[in-house]
């Protein structure tokens, strides 16, 4: 995509952005701080800028008259870059910001969240190649003289026009193949599954129905479930949908839903709440694209080894108890309306493989989707969810851990926390001379809440801000009413009540920092074991994947003054979105990529934190802003050094 380089004044600060990026978004990248408190809904009317030179696209705005567009003025949550620009902030839209982070000012400082086409060219060599496919054939009806039985008509058909003899046949798709056949004189379209290296057919219909065949590629998360359909024959993705799990009713991580597993029929209840939210999603999908439940064809199912197996209706139990082992980390086929999946009965799941108890299909799925599998540099791989898991190495070698993180990224346990939805703030700056915040929300929208990437803007600005200490602790002197005290102890407010969605002050409370900074520490602690353990220093990895469902940006300097992740040279890093469904759409598009799948889950080695006593000093030490240790992150001691 064409970069344009977008110049504001009187700042004389500049950044590189892609044609069509959103002038507010550009502001805040290159730390130019704009007067926005709407979360870029244009409701506010305070983000007014002049364009001196270049092209731009505008949304129309009852905040700006016919007066004020003839001076020249734009809001610029509502522009969008389409050429060079020179932007001028006039004095009211300023909230006099006099030190900024020295940052790269350039969009690759900022992981943006790859669209589902762009993420499939992250793998070399694969194919479009499903394991559904559907061919269309006309029979001749028998007679007296051709008698044979329908399914041996069909059979020869099949033999006669696409040379196919060999293959299995599922005895749900006879139940109706006497009717089905006669229903549209004689045509009908055959859905053949392959799987194992034979042809398996499991679904007959009436009629010509080859262009509606449709993969649904699902991630089960502990706390968030995703879901895409996709066209099999094209490739595309038609639409996606998330939903919280409804099993967090029975417990926020996966310890606690195994214990409660183990009582009466709770087993059965958590695989029914998580089969209730993906039928759910089903639903929503289908309406969205306007597609019925017969056009579904096949599904793969990614997850961590917990959610797998509370899916199936497995026995969770010895998973948290030493030696740590799970009942399957590879599963066959499964019908799944055995599973109480509303869709067709000829449809069958797939669901990618683990390596251990705490390393899952989601985890596999991952390295498949983002090819590090294929990669001959050292690379690390870090998958910011409930489940916090980590993959070091390349083609040849694949080390991997889990560290429990909590929900904290995906909305859970923090007051105002949401899911990466419309309405959730999810990048934040705030001024550092009056403490006034800036923010952005997804789909530009009235705030509602805000989500993993908003969090690690907030917390990041807040400690740069001096807003917070190490700690997490607020500095309750501070000259701003954005700071305040009450019963629930000190928070920082983001959004005013008469600004947001919701009808109420939108915080972010000391307590939801304390959970945010167990979050990160538990994942760089992680970090910090596997490159101990193979004995490799941060500075050898050429490549870092990002993923997680934390929001469609995530900017890696604000990550680094988290302390979320070590400090790495932005150049060396992806962010890649959703990995677990990366590798569960890989696995629909292209049939070869199952046993791609299962060597890279034979392949990776496993270390247990919970038995390695290193593991709690690193997390202990990570419990601070960016860490114990500032040394480990230059860039962040410069920042705050030069703020005094």
């Amino acid at each position: 995509m064409r970069k344009c380089k977008v110049v504001f004044y009187p700042d004389n600060k500049q950044i590189e952005v892609d044609k069509g990026e959103n002038l507010l978004r550009a502001a805040m990248l290159a730390e130019v701080h704009v007067n926005a408190s709407c979360g870029g809904d244009g409701t506010c009317g305070k983000c007014r800028v002049v364009i001196d030179e270049g092209r731009v696209s505008r949304q129309p705005s009852p905040k700006l008259s016919s007066e004020d567009i003839e001076k020249g003025y734009y809001l610029a949550c509502r522009t969008h870059v389409e050429s060079d620009l020179i932007v001028r902030i006039p004095p009211e839209s300023r909230l006099g910001e006099k030190r900024v982070l020295d940052r790269r000012r350039t969009v690759s400082a900022c992981g943006l969240l790859l669209s589902p086409e762009d993420a499939l060219g992250l793998v070399k060599g694969w194919k479009l190649d499903p394991k559904v496919r559907k061919l269309s054939i006309q029979l001749s009806p028998p007679t007296l003289e051709d008698n044979l039985g329908d399914l041996e008509r069909l059979k020869r058909e099949l033999d006669r026009k696409y040379g196919i003899r060999d293959f299995q046949v599922s005895f749900a798709a006879l139940r109706n193949l006497a009717a089905t056949l006669r229903e549209r004189n004689w045509q009908a379209t055959i859905t053949f599954l392959s799987h194992g290296g034979r042809e398996r057919l499991v679904q007959v219909e009436a009629g010509d129905r080859q262009k509606y065949n449709c993969g649904l590629a699902v991630d089960l998360g502990t706390t968030t479930v995703y879901a895409q359909l996709l066209d099999l024959n094209t490739g595309k993705t038609l639409v996606s949908a998330s939903d919280y799990n409804a099993q967090v009713s029975c417990g926020e991580d996966v310890i606690t839903r195994i214990i409660y597993s183990q009582k009466g029929e709770n087993l059965a209840r958590l695989q029914q709440l998580v089969v209730s939210t993906v039928n759910g999603l089903i639903d929503v999908l289908l309406q969205k694209s306007k597609r019925s439940i017969s056009d579904i064809t096949f599904m793969a199912v990614a997850g961590n080894t917990t959610m797998t197996h509370l899916f199936l209706g497995l026995n969770p139990k010895y998973i948290r108890e030493e030696p740590y082992i799970p009942t399957i980390a590879f599963c066959s086929l499964v019908r799944a309306r055995e599973l109480g999946l509303e869709v067709g009965d000829g449809v069958y799941v797939y669901v990618l493989p683990g390596r251990a108890s705490y390393v899952g299909g989601d985890i596999t799925a991952g390295i498949l989707g983002s090819g590090m599998y294929q990669a001959d540099e050292l690379t690390l791989y870090i998958d910011i969810g409930t489940n916090g898991e980590i993959v070091l190495g390349n083609r040849d070698w694949l080390l991997s851990c889990s560290c429990s993180a909590g929900p904290a990224f995906e909305g859970g346990t923090i007051k105002h926390g949401m899911r990466a939805m419309t309405g959730a703030i999810e990048s934040v700056r705030i001024s550092r001379d009056t403490y006034e915040p800036m923010i952005l929300t997804i789909g530009q929208t009235k705030p509602k809440g805000i989500c993993g990437s908003g969090m690690i803007d907030a917390v990041a600005e807040l400690f740069l801000s001096r807003i917070i200490d190490q700690k997490g602790k607020f500095n309750l002197d501070l000259d701003t009413p954005r700071v305040r005290k009450n019963e629930g102890g000190a928070e920082y407010v983001l959004t005013w009540a008469n600004e947001t969605a919701i009808g109420k002050d939108i915080v972010l409370t000391e307590a939801d920092i304390d959970n945010l900074i167990k979050t990160k520490g538990a994942i760089y602690a992680g970090i910090s074991i596997l490159l101990d353990s193979a004995q490799i220093p941060i500075s050898d990895v050429k490549q870092v994947l990002i993923a997680g469902g934390f929001g469609h940006y995530l900017e890696l300097d604000k990550a680094i003054v988290l302390g979320l992740v070590p400090e790495i040279p932005c150049e060396r890093v992806k962010f890649i979105g959703n990995g677990s469904l990366l590798g569960a759409r890989l696995v629909l598009l292209s049939k070869e990529m199952e046993s791609v799948a299962e060597e890279i889950a034979r392949k990776m080695t496993y270390l247990e934190l919970s038995v390695n006593p290193a593991f709690m000093e690193n997390f202990i030490s990570a419990l601070f802003l960016p860490h114990t240790n500032i040394e480990k992150f230059p860039s962040v001691m410069a920042a705050l050094k030069s703020r005094g």
